[in-house]
């Protein structure tokens, strides 16, 4: 009982308007200095914790989520404002799916919630310029939550200095299996006229179909003149083939024709080479194609491992870090020893040599994880 008003006495002293105010002026102070140093571009987060949460202050599970919604808002704020390009978060699985149809029907009645929520805070998103975007499998979602999800992309489709990704539903697996899907169908195209690949057959046949042709009608022509100097030049013309081919036999032009026709359905059915398939081709089809890499990867409440999220955009160069704080207790003060940690490994980095940022390709190992 003591506890519980000490808690209470703390709480009101830190709502008292000075204390307000002077923690806002030390937040903002706290945000500029981090600003001087380098700033991880893309940022994601795997919000665990709520329902522990909730559990452990005795509260209903939908206030612990609720109270992970002000908490998200609370740190994209201060990502936003810190120089953050792309935040991505890891809203649903699709290992969920698994479970009772009630809880998931209570899942996505909540989703819908929050994502009206993450609305309301349009002046957060208009401020910073943040565009929200929704990677994962829609096509299992109820159209009255995909007719939401497109109303949210298409309230932000004008802001175009930040991201937001919000992963639902999603797994890692899912979307390099669909990569990979993608990428066969692209490969199983033929080319454009203007891609195809050089062929040198291609150019002799075209020669040769030419030059035969020019010689079929001078023939012809001379065929049906009387003159003598059309038969003249139809023999130097028979002499200059015997010379220039003494033992080749006359060629059929209709031949020549048909063997044309099959080069050029062979070339109109020239398809990309499989063996131009690299990582980088693949990076192409993921869902956050064309964002930075992923430089930070955060996951509260002590859990240490990534349940299928982002495991294609972890590379050498992203740190992940797990802390032992609960998502709804997740703030500045929480996160800002995280980005200094950064900072810092980044400076030793940039004093060892340049920072690679390409995507992590097979066989390269991923950071080394962080437990806080």
């Amino acid at each position: 009982m003591p506890s519980m008003h000490l808690s209470q006495v703390r709480r009101w002293i830190l709502q008292s308007p000075p204390v307000e105010w002077a923690i806002l002026q030390l937040r903002e102070l706290l945000i500029g200095a981090l600003r001087q140093g380098p700033i991880p571009q893309h940022v994601a987060f795997v919000m665990d914790g709520n329902r522990r949460f909730a559990k452990s202050h005795g509260i209903e599970t939908v206030e612990g989520h609720n109270l992970g919604f002000e908490a998200l808002a609370r740190v994209l704020e201060v990502c936003y404002k810190s120089g953050v390009k792309v935040v991505t978060i890891y809203a649903f699985s699709i290992e969920n799916f698994k479970r009772s149809k009630y809880e998931v029907d209570g899942l996505m009645d909540m989703a819908k919630v929050k994502l009206g929520q993450l609305l309301q805070h349009g002046d957060l998103l208009d401020r910073y310029g943040v565009a929200i975007r929704v990677l994962g499998q829609r096509e299992l979602l109820k159209p009255d939550l995909r007719a939401d999800i497109d109303r949210a992309a298409e309230m932000t489709s004008r802001n175009g200095d930040a991201i937001l990704n919000v992963c639902f539903p999603y797994t890692s697996h899912d979307e390099i299996t669909t990569a990979i899907k993608n990428t066969v169908t692209d490969y199983t195209k033929p080319l454009p006229a203007h891609q195809r690949p050089f062929s040198e057959s291609h150019i002799k046949q075209t020669i040769r179909s030419r030059h035969l042709s020019v010689a079929a009608s001078r023939i012809r022509d001379r065929s049906g003149s009387p003159s003598s100097g059309a038969a003249s030049d139809v023999e130097g013309s028979t002499s200059s083939s015997i010379t220039l081919h003494p033992e080749s036999p006359p060629e059929d032009p209709t031949l020549l024709d048909k063997e044309d026709e099959d080069s050029d359905e062979a070339l109109r059915n020239t398809f990309p080479d499989p063996e131009s398939i690299t990582a980088e081709v693949l990076n192409n089809h993921m869902y956050t194609t064309g964002m930075p890499p992923l430089e930070l990867l955060v996951r509260t409440s002590g859990v240490e491992r990534l349940s299928d999220f982002m495991l294609w955009q972890c590379h050498e160069n992203t740190e992940i870090v797990f802390l032992k704080c609960l998502w709804p207790e997740f703030d500045l003060w929480q996160f800002l020893p995280v980005l200094v940690e950064w900072q810092w490994r980044r400076k030793k980095i940039a004093e060892q040599g340049p920072v690679s940022r390409s995507p992590r390709r097979p066989g390269e190992a991923t950071a080394k994880p962080k437990m806080r």
